[in-house]
C-alpha cells in the first residue's frame, strides 16, 4: 500500500528511531517497502538501512530534491511517504493514514496530498514556541516543511511536475505546484531542534522566514542555500 522514501546522509544517529516509528506499520503490511536513498555517506548509514531490511540505493546527486526524485522512480506502490531521516512519526499513525488513503482512493479526481502535525522531540518554552510559529504558519497558508512528512500518490505527485533540481526550499516548491492544499493529519511527526538549540531559537527562526520570503520573492537559489547554511557567497 505504501513506499515509504527517506534521503540519507551521515544519518546513522536518527536512523534508528526514525526505523523503529515504522515498525508497526511494518507488521500490520501496510507498508510495502522502505527506500533509502544516500547521497554519499561516511558513516554506517547505509550499512543500518540494509540491517533493517530497507532497499538502499546511493547517488552523487545532492540534496533531497533531486535524491527524492530519483528514488521515486524507484517505488512500487501507488502511494508514497516521504519521510526525513531524523523524523519520527507518533505511534498510531498508520491507522489515520490508512483511513485517509481509503478516503482519498474513492474520489473522483486526484487524491489530495496530506502531512503529518508538526512537533519537535525537546521540550521547553523555546520549542513551544517554534511548534505554535509552525502550527500557525501551516493553518494560514497551508505551506508545511518536509519535515512534517509528505504522504502524496504518484498520480499526484507527477501531475506536479515533480521535485525540481534545487539544492534547498524543494519541499516548499513541490507544495505550491498542487492543485491543493495538502490535508493536516492530527498524527504528529516528531523532529529535532538541534540546528536551533546550536545557532539559538530566535535567530534560527527569523533565519528560516526570510529564506522563505526571499524564495517567494524570486531571489536567485543559491543565495538563498547561502543564507540558509550560513556560507559566505
Amino acid at each position: 500500500m505504501l513506499s515509504v522514501i527517506i534521503p540519507t546522509l551521515n544519518a546513522q544517529e536518527t536512523l534508528p528511531a526514525t526505523f523503529q516509528s515504522l515498525m508497526t506499520a511494518l507488521i500490520a503490511g501496510m507498508i510495502k517497502e522502505v527506500i533509502i536513498i544516500d547521497g554519499g555517506s561516511t558513516d554506517n548509514s547505509c550499512q543500518l538501512a540494509e540491517e533493517a531490511g530497507a532497499t538502499v540505493l546511493t547517488t552523487s546527486l545532492k540534496g533531497r530534491g533531486p535524491q527524492l526524485s530519483e528514488a521515486i522512480k524507484h517505488a512500487k506502490s501507488e502511494w508514497l511517504l516521504l519521510l526525513h531521516a531524523d523524523t519520527e512519526l507518533e505511534e498510531g499513525w498508520h491507522e489515520e493514514v490508512s483511513s485517509y488513503i481509503k478516503q482519498e482512493n474513492r474520489s473522483s479526481s486526484l487524491p489530495k496530498a496530506a502531512t503529518f502535525t508538526f512537533a519537535l522531540k525537546e521540550q521547553g518554552i523555546r520549542p513551544a514556541l517554534l511548534t505554535k510559529i509552525v502550527r500557525i504558519r501551516c493553518k494560514l497558508f497551508a505551506l508545511p516543511y518536509g519535515d512534517q512528512g509528505l504522504l502524496i500518490a504518484k498520480p499526484t505527485y507527477q501531475a506536479s511536475g515533480g521535485f525540481k533540481d534545487l539544492p534547498i526550499m524543494e519541499d516548499v516548491d513541490l507544495i505550491r505546484r498542487l492543485n491543493h492544499k495538502p490535508a493536516q493529519l492530527k498524527s504528529r511527526a516528531f523532529t529535532s531542534a538541534t540546528r536551533h538549540e546550536q545557532e539559538g531559537y530566535i535567530k534560527r527562526i527569523i533565519r528560516n522566514q526570510c529564506c522563505l520570503a526571499a524564495f517567494y520573492a524570486g531571489f536567485p537559489i543559491k543565495k538563498i542555500e547561502n543564507w540558509y547554511e550560513q556560507k559566505k557567497p
